[in-house]
């Protein structure tokens, strides 16, 4: 079993915020009847702690956001059912963790009580070959189930997201996430075929397992990227490929990201769907490609049926031709990128130094792109301390794309937080104002909880009634996706800092 990778040194085990839920001592005995239980603070406080970089700053001065009471890690669906049996009788807080890779504060147990650690439920099923399905348990790290697919049956599903080697299968669905090789595969909640969730009183569910059924809902839908606040999941079913015979590569050189933008859409809309295309505006081009910060270029990767391959890159070659872009070779700087694509260690560098750093993935229709490209940078810059905001486009689509934003700070260490808060205040809201949504795939979890009301609208109350219906005591996953909890408001970010400047859109 692959377990979860720290994201930066841990150097104390203090509590930030005050825990409101503390686990008596009769239902910790009652849990350990259940399922493990791991009540050493040092691990506890490991397992209370994700990736977000806000809180890589806290680590390096031995805090963590809000430390559980203890870690339960069950092995079965069985004994998922029955920790939350117990955990609603006592209204306590029940927190679902995987791998820990998410960068949104989604595994913080904010209000305390218990980190159910899901990677005690992992292992690779049964596998349709015939169909193409393949079973799984939520708590199966990436690799681990690549490994099994490729190796003993040749087939793969083709989610490679960055944090590829650091999340589990339920981590991909609990926040709708995206492979780099999403435009041809799709993301995640195109991957699912059905799911097995266990839900606040024990209830033990499946959803979907059929090709495109019309019954009702689709429920499969409802949990996919509720991040563990209607539901947890512990069993995936996937849709899967042969591995792929044949790979092509380009690479085009463009005198701007919005000819480049425009590349991407006709190669869309031609109906060709290549496995990668990934557009660098000339800043992030420069400094990971070898531009001269003129210059966006656009990173071409495609596989599959060799005659498929080479009528999409003849295409991608068509269109690019068309809109101004210059052809270099393809190979080198498509391997590059390939060599490097889940190197995170440049985060960790900064934080120590005392940036803030952070990345706002978000996507918009291609008639929006333009303007939210030279919306959300200036946004950002207009923060004090910001240093830089750059942006590639990493997934595309028929009818958009997705942005990802990278943005720097330099501010003094009292300063850290308030200004992290004002970057994203800046950036997501700009984002909401000009069109885009909220999150591509990386969730809304804790850092972009006070925006979802505003994002989603009247739908919220939809979502709120909902969560009221699955789990009526509030225990699961309280104080993300903006949703109101029983155990009080979150303790982050400060009340002042969360007025909406504008209505959404």
């Amino acid at each position: 079993m692959t377990t979860p990778t720290p994201p930066i040194e841990l150097a104390g085990f203090e509590s930030r915020w005050r825990a409101a839920v503390d686990v008596p001592a009769e239902l910790v005995a009652e849990l350990r009847s259940v399922a493990p239980v791991i009540d050493d603070v040092a691990e506890v406080a490991e397992a209370s702690r994700d990736w977000w970089p806000l809180a890589m700053h806290w680590a390096l001065v031995g805090q963590v956001p809000s430390r559980a009471a203890v870690l339960v890690r069950p092995e079965d669906a069985g004994q998922v059912a029955e920790v939350l049996r117990r955990c609603t009788a006592h209204g306590l807080p029940v927190t679902p963790a995987g791998g820990r890779s998410g960068v949104s504060g989604a595994s913080v147990p904010v209000f305390g009580g218990i980190v159910l650690d899901l990677t005690g439920l992992a292992g690779v099923g049964e596998v349709d070959e015939v169909s193409g399905v393949v079973e799984v348990l939520a708590g199966t790290f990436g690799p681990d189930l690549e490994e099994a697919l490729q190796g003993i049956h040749g087939l793969s599903v083709g989610h490679f997201p960055q944090s590829f080697d650091l999340a589990t299968v339920g981590g991909w669905v609990a926040c709708r996430g995206a492979g780099q090789y999403s435009t041809r595969y799709g993301k995640v909640e195109h991957l699912v075929v059905g799911l097995e969730v266990v839900l606040a009183d024990g209830t033990i569910v499946r959803t979907g397992g059929a090709p495109a059924a019309a019954v009702g809902p689709d429920l499969t839908q409802l949990f996919l990227g509720s991040e563990g606040t209607l539901g947890i999941v512990t069993r995936v079913w996937l849709r899967t490929h042969p591995v792929p015979p044949t790979t092509g590569k380009a690479a085009y050189w463009f005198a701007s990201f919005g000819d480049g933008i425009e590349a991407c859409q006709r190669i869309l809309r031609r109906g060709a769907t290549p496995a990668v295309l990934r557009l660098y505006d000339p800043a992030e081009a420069a400094r990971s490609h070898g531009g001269d910060g003129d210059r966006a270029v656009l990173l071409v990767l495609d596989e599959g049926d060799e005659l498929l391959v080479q009528a999409t890159m003849a295409v991608v070659d068509a269109e690019c031709g068309e809109t101004g872009g210059g052809d270099r070779g393809g190979d080198e700087l498509v391997d590059g990128w390939l060599a490097h694509r889940n190197d995170t260690s440049a985060l960790q560098a900064l934080t120590q130094r005392g940036f803030v750093v952070d990345t706002m993935e978000i996507a918009g229709p291609w008639s929006r792109l333009g303007e939210l490209y030279a919306a959300v940078p200036a946004a950002i810059l207009a923060v004090p301390h910001a240093r830089v905001a750059t942006c590639h486009l990493s997934h595309s689509y028929s009818d958009g794309a997705c942005l990802y934003f990278t943005f720097a700070a330099t501010p003094p260490p009292d300063e850290v937080e308030s200004t992290y808060v004002a970057l994203w205040d800046a950036g997501q809201r700009a984002v909401l104002a000009h069109g885009g949504n909220l999150s591509h795939h990386h969730g809304v979890g804790l850092n972009r909880a006070r925006f979802a009301p505003e994002a989603l609208g009247s739908a919220f109350s939809v979502l709120t009634a909902v969560k009221a219906v699955l789990d009526p005591r509030g225990i699961l996953n309280p104080g993300k996706l903006g949703l109101p909890s029983p155990f009080g408001p979150p303790p982050w970010p400060a009340a002042a800092t969360v007025a909406p400047a504008h209505a959404a859109s």
